[in-house]
């Protein structure tokens, strides 16, 4: 497990009261009802040989905020972000809020989470 910093710790739990989280189980409800929505990878290039959510897109924290509205140009549409652990997209998730997006969910334990509920990758 990666060993993370008081100050990012402190930065996680201050975002996450103001941020939409949704299990894993939720975001395979989701998968599996095909209503449209974005699914956005952020983790960062050298994290993606892993494998990824089925459907999801790549945009990583380094560069979702500068190129998101190249992909996404509706602040309506539904977006779920997700990182490894369930901390960077919680971040990203604020930051898409604060842009003007307003039906962004985070997911609570990342890519781990989804793993360890049985979930498949691509």
């Amino acid at each position: 497990m990666k060993q993370h910093s008081s100050r990012f710790l402190t930065l996680i739990e201050h975002v996450k009261p103001l941020i939409t989280e949704i299990t894993p189980q939720e975001l395979k409800a989701r998968l599996d009802n095909e209503k449209p929505f974005f699914l956005i990878d952020v983790r960062e290039d050298d994290e993606l040989a892993s494998g990824r959510i089925p459907t999801a897109i790549h945009l990583s924290k380094g560069i979702i905020e500068r190129d998101i509205e190249k992909q996404i140009t509706d602040p309506e549409t539904p977006i779920v972000v997700y990182c490894s652990g369930g901390f960077r997209c919680a971040l990203v998730a604020e930051n898409l809020q604060r842009m003007g997006f307003k039906q962004v969910a985070s997911l609570n334990t990342g890519l781990q989470g989804w793993i360890n509920a049985g979930y498949t990758l691509e």
